[in-house]
């Protein structure tokens, strides 16, 4: 008798998380903490250099719906490489950057690049290959982005920190890592679908004359005149929001407002996206058991909590924390909350809409969503620099996180036979 095969879907799983660890973190997570070595180098203030990465959302925004238009076009798998070289180029750039206008042009470089080989296309091409552990995979899909932000920052630190060497060289280390563990597998390994070797999804098994399953789900023209998808696109605008507002003003606001020094910043900063890995894991996991719609709920009103220690009550009303102790409970609870929802969000699609316009749906939602993460970084930004601290920001922060919570009431599942009954 033949030894049983092994199901490959695991071995793309391995791939995309490493892929996806290397394109989140190093487009969005290691720039964000290195915003105050960047603000010297290069003699800008908080609302200038942020612009770096509102450029990143912006740019994703834009390109997505067309890039989810390319999904169900041309097939993942084309799209995925394509964005794999590019960010390589873009990568290996960044050191050399001499201005603040060359980190703008790069920082669109990292848009497109990571939109052609970032969440999107791996929620995709790992939704082909799962469906009774989607939630569990596309769970740890979303934790590699954390871990990213949790390792990253810290692997680098000796190098960033040294006077003789500095971002540059952090970064360039970096870009020779992703090369390695992030292009080769992914240009090499990945497949399309369990049927380009002889499985089936879930590494279930079948008999061999069986037909090919058909494509679950509602069509597009269905999905985009549903309440359900601007209700999902809308909350998942203002968690990312907030999301980004704190990620990428965390590091600055815990060595300017907080006054803790630059190792014990990156060391809080990493904290929150370490506990956003467990996030990301448990709730995607819970989703499995528990319908997605309402997990979502759950992780949204848990980053509202988050967003709410960043406050505490004085003699003169209410401030900024600043005890260690409470901005270490804010980094737990906020990072919690920030991996639950944003695993949520692909996973309320999948729930709600189905596989047969997967692609672009998931355009549009974070076509809406980059947005929102657009206007959190660069806003928060530029009310810091105006106001000269960050309770005005983060306040806002925490209003957009509420509205989140009143959006996600809104997500239902729809059903392929409401074909003639838009919401």
């Amino acid at each position: 008798m033949a030894e049983t095969q092994r199901f490959y879907g695991w071995y793309i799983v391995g791939v995309c998380v490493l892929v996806y660890f290397f394109t989140n973190g190093m487009t969005v997570f290691v720039p964000q903490n290195l915003f105050p070595r960047l603000m010297d180098d290069f003699a800008v203030d908080a609302g200038q250099i942020s612009i770096t990465v509102a450029i990143t959302f912006l740019g994703t925004a834009f390109m997505a719906p067309f890039v989810g238009w390319l999904i169900d076009r041309l097939g993942v798998l084309k799209v995925i490489r394509a964005g794999l070289v590019f960010l390589a180029l873009c990568f290996c750039a960044y050191p050399f950057a001499a201005t603040l206008q060359q980190l703008y042009l790069l920082h669109i470089g990292f848009a497109a690049g990571l939109v052609l080989c970032g969440l999107m296309p791996n929620v995709v091409l790992l939704s082909a290959w799962f469906v009774r552990y989607r939630g569990a995979v596309i769970g740890l899909l979303t934790a590699a982005s954390s871990l990213a932000g949790g390792l990253l920052p810290l692997a680098i630190s000796p190098l960033v920190l040294d006077p003789d060497l500095g971002w540059r060289w952090g970064f360039g280390a970096l870009a020779g890592a992703f090369i390695v563990f992030g292009l080769v597998p992914g240009l090499l390994a990945l497949k399309a679908s369990p049927a380009d070797v002889g499985q089936q999804p879930d590494g279930a098994k079948a008999p061999a004359t069986a037909a090919p399953a058909a494509i679950d789900g509602v069509e597009f023209s269905v999905a985009i005149r549903s309440r359900t998808l601007w209700a999902l696109a809308i909350s998942s605008a203002c968690l990312w929001y907030s999301i980004t507002s704190i990620n990428s003003q965390a590091t600055i606001f815990f060595e300017q407002d907080a006054g803790l020094s630059p190792a014990r910043a990156t060391l809080l900063y990493s904290a929150i996206f370490w506990c956003s890995v467990a996030g990301k894991f448990l709730f995607g996991a819970l989703s499995d058991i528990v319908p997605k719609h309402r997990v979502m709920l759950l992780t949204a009103t848990i980053l509202l909590v988050g967003c709410m220690l960043v406050f505490r009550s004085g003699p003169d009303g209410w401030q900024l924390a600043s005890n260690v102790n409470q901005l270490w409970l804010f980094a737990v609870v906020f990072g919690l909350g920030y991996g639950g929802s944003f695993t949520m969000i692909q996973l309320a699609c999948v729930e709600c809409f189905g596989q047969r316009s997967l692609g672009k749906l998931l355009g549009v939602i974070i076509f809406v969503d980059s947005l929102g993460g657009a206007a959190g970084t660069f806003l928060s930004g530029k009310l810091s620099a105006a106001a000269g601290s960050y309770f005005v920001p983060f306040v806002a922060v925490t209003v957009v996180a509420a509205m989140a919570v009143i959006s996600v009431l809104f997500v239902k599942p729809l059903q392929p036979s409401a074909a003639a009954q838009p919401a």
